[in-house]
């Protein structure tokens, strides 16, 4: 079996020691809560002293703080910690499988596996096995280099995308008695997850060769209903922006070693991740808000009618007394194939409807307008939300305002992502927050 050609690679797995509190151990991805350090400081709170990935990782809530400085400067020498005191040990080679309980879903299952990297570009219009799902946006890029660029160790929360409708991959894994190896309470009422070891060769075999199934191109193109298109077998879902630093390290220390034979085996070619099946059952896709801050709305709402008028659109703007009537209102407004957007500002609730809009989804109409916005306002910034209930606090606060969107049909996903490109930055989240990928796996990166 070809697995360099289907991008898979077969990796050596750390986990924590026997007896490890794993609850303590596992925490939530570093971009989420971004806007409630309240909930990073109770997360610290819970784990006192314990070995944790949260001493790994740096949470982008304090990324431009000071709390920012100590962090990268305590990460690096965590991990060294953590390999030499045999914290973490070395599994046999092989795939890990999932299963996540969520509090939206009894169960999500997925399969850690390590990809290749030389399957990656996160270049726009890119036709590669591995494809980001969204625009890699590069000032996100320098704090996740700073973490992973001298670190001996990764630990992912990227989940990858595949499209199997016949569940011929992942799911029957379950059927066939594997080893348990954890089986623990999330952090912060997160829900549960259970793992098992796919460590048999006749197992890891069967993987990469569905997997190849579903990257033969006759059926790809039979599948889409596209011609001649370069296969896509795995969509960023989360943690593109991890997954795009990984890239360029990789990139960097190939150019300073030529190419050489022994750097193309260097385990930093590979980035860890968890494979999710696009038609699990227990996978949702969830919107994801806006909330901008401290921003003039009157300003902006005059801004954005010239913006959409200039398009050839039509911008009308109404406000509700509760956020209940604006959402009915955008909804009766999406039955007559208008763009509209609910927000909540300073107490009020209102809908934006643009008439003959210029862009196919409503998120793409929306962030258009964000990204002319916002460069000429230096005091203002936006935040991406996943759950209603905050946006609707932090909107309400005076000067900011939130934008409430609707998700993304999951099944249009990959056959978008092969006709258009990339979709807008932030379209559709794989669950809220409390749903992303906890970090627990890890995989040494060094020599």
């Amino acid at each position: 079996m070809n697995f360099e050609k289907i991008g898979l690679h077969v990796p050596e797995i750390l986990l924590p020691k026997e007896g490890s509190d794993m609850t303590k151990w596992s925490v939530v991805a570093c971009d989420q809560y971004t806007s409630q350090p309240e909930y990073w400081e109770k997360a610290g709170s819970l784990i006192g002293g314990a070995a944790s990935t949260l001493n790994m990782i740096l949470p982008e809530v304090y990324l431009q703080t000071e709390r920012e400085k100590e962090l990268l400067s305590e990460i690096n020498s965590n991990m060294k910690k953590y390999l030499e005191k045999n914290i973490l040990v070395k599994q046999s080679p092989g795939f890990i499988l999932v299963d996540r309980k969520t509090s939206k879903a009894s169960s999500r299952k997925g399969l850690v596996v390590a990809l290749d990297l030389e399957h990656y570009d996160f270049r726009e219009g890119s036709k590669t096995l591995i494809r980001a799902t969204e625009g890699t946006i590069l000032d996100r890029l320098p704090p996740r280099i700073k973490v992973r660029k001298d670190a001996p160790i990764e630990l992912p929360h990227i989940m990858v995308l595949i499209d199997d409708p016949g569940k011929t991959v992942i799911e029957p894994l379950f059927e066939m008695g594997l080893k348990k190896i954890y089986d623990f309470e999330l952090i912060m009422e997160s829900g549960h997850i259970k793992g098992y070891q796919v460590d048999n060769k006749d197992s890891i075999n069967r993987i990469a060769e569905k997997l190849s199934g579903l990257a033969d191109p006759d059926t790809f193109n039979r599948k889409y209903n596209v011609n001649n298109q370069a296969v896509l077998l795995y969509a960023m879902g989360d943690g593109n922006h991890s997954f795009a630093t990984a890239k360029a390290i990789w990139e960097e220390l190939k150019a300073g070693a030529n190419f050489t034979e022994e750097v193309m085996s260097h385990p930093a070619r590979y980035a860890l991740v968890e494979l999710v099946n696009l038609h699990d059952d227990g996978l949702e896709f969830e919107p994801i808000h806006r909330v901008m801050f401290d921003i003039d709305t009157e300003d902006m709402f005059s801004t954005m009618r010239d913006f959409y008028g200039g398009q050839g659109s039509e911008l009308s703007i109404r406000t509700f007394s509760s956020e209940l009537e604006a959402a009915t209102e955008a909804k009766k407004a999406r039955e007559n194939n208008f763009h509209s957007v609910s927000f909540v500002t300073n107490g009020t609730a209102g809908v934006l409807v643009v008439k003959d809009p210029k862009l196919t989804l409503e998120v793409a109409t929306l962030q258009a307008f964000l990204d002319a916005y916002l460069p000429d306002k230096k005091n203002s910034k936006i935040d991406y939300i996943h759950g209603k209930k905050v946006v609707s606090e932090l909107g309400s606060t005076p000067g900011n305002i939130g934008f409430f969107l609707e998700p993304m049909a999951k099944q249009d996903l990959f056959k978008t992502i092969i006709r258009d490109g990339a979709l807008p930055r932030k379209t559709f989240s794989m669950g809220e927050a409390d749903e992303k990928r906890f970090y627990l796996e890890c995989r040494k990166i060094t020599d």
